[in-house]
């Protein structure tokens, strides 16, 4: 039996030396993997190289597992078989979260979309492995972005087959609870109880600057720390719940829990992703969804967005 691409499904009885009649293993080496997919051996290396085979190495050697790879065929066949889903990681934002709802509700039960804020780095790391189809992605000032966007994806040895696509500037600051207002020195010499951000996030990532700039130690708001937040709209959840009062953040997460907010300067909201998904049609109706009305209103309300430069190519590797 034989998948839409042509190559063996996971019971065919191919991929053993001399065409042994027995299922491929769960877990072949180069020479198994060779012969299940009819490549030679130097193609497989090149393979891994790039990091576009599901593969691990174990005491020196690679392995790769059969239903990874099996899956890595279909994803990548005639497009995608899984195009009628969109998972998205990464940055946290209102107005995605609210587009992706959106669009979950127009499309009904035709298609999968998600999203979870779990941060800049953790979403790059899902996008290398393929758990995830995009990566929102912020880090540091607008005006470096396309730099230091470009830097962090660069790392991955899959980054040859991605594309960065611009969604907003935003403005990044300090989210505060009501009635603490302050400029941005005094609060952050103030002794107030600060609900942090990971490391490797966005919000972090920007504090750590602000920080850097004023000569204060990180070390001297994490003694006052009431807490880690999960995401950057749960950090202003706790602040609304006054579990906190201060958290790095965006103008539109804050106001988006009825909180105050004090500006440290602007950043850019990227979206990383495989070449494949940029022309999925899934991935074409959310930006649809986030230059509609509904969203432009939204973002009008929240404050501190700029969606002119929305579904701009920032960045394409012209090195493949």
């Amino acid at each position: 039996m034989e998948s839409l691409a042509g190559y063996p499904q996971s019971n065919d009885k191919r991929g053993l030396p001399n065409g042994a009649e027995q299922a491929a293993p769960r877990f072949m080496n180069v020479r198994q993997i060779a012969d299940y997919l009819q490549l030679n051996e130097k193609k497989v290396y090149a393979l891994v190289g790039e990091g576009n085979i599901p593969a691990t190495k174990v005491t020196g050697k690679w392995l790769f597992p059969r239903d990874l790879v099996d899956q890595w065929l279909l994803e990548s066949s005639y497009g995608g078989v899984l195009t009628d889903r969109l998972s998205i990681s990464g940055s946290d934002d209102p107005l995605v979260h609210r587009a992706v709802l959106a669009l979950t509700r127009r499309i009904n039960a035709r298609a999968l979309v998600s999203y979870n804020g779990a941060g800049t780095h953790l979403g790059l790391a899902l996008l290398a492995r393929r758990r995830t189809d995009i990566c929102a992605l912020n880090w540091g000032p607008e005006k470096e972005s396309v730099y230091r966007h470009t830097a962090l994806v660069r790392r991955f040895p899959q980054h040859s087959d991605w594309v960065i696509v611009r969604v907003c500037e935003r403005e990044q600051g300090l989210m505060v609870r009501p009635g603490l207002q302050a400029d941005l020195e005094s609060l952050l010499h103030k002794p107030l109880r600060w609900i942090m951000q990971p490391e490797g996030t966005g919000s972090r990532r920007f504090l750590d600057e602000i920080l850097a700039a004023t000569r204060i130690e990180v070390a001297t708001l994490e003694s006052r720390s009431a807490g880690t937040a999960l995401s950057e709209r749960d950090a202003a959840r706790r602040l609304a719940m006054n579990q906190g009062d201060i958290a790095p953040g965006a103008c539109a997460s804050a106001r988006e829990y009825g909180l105050d907010f004090v500006s440290a300067g602007w950043e850019a909201l990227d979206l990383a992703m495989h070449r494949g998904v940029y022309f999925r049609r899934l991935f074409r109706q959310l930006l649809d969804e986030l230059a509609s009305h509904a969203s432009r209103t939204l973002a009008d309300h929240l404050g501190g967005y700029r969606l002119e430069p929305l579904g701009r190519v920032i960045w394409a590797n012209q090195e493949r």
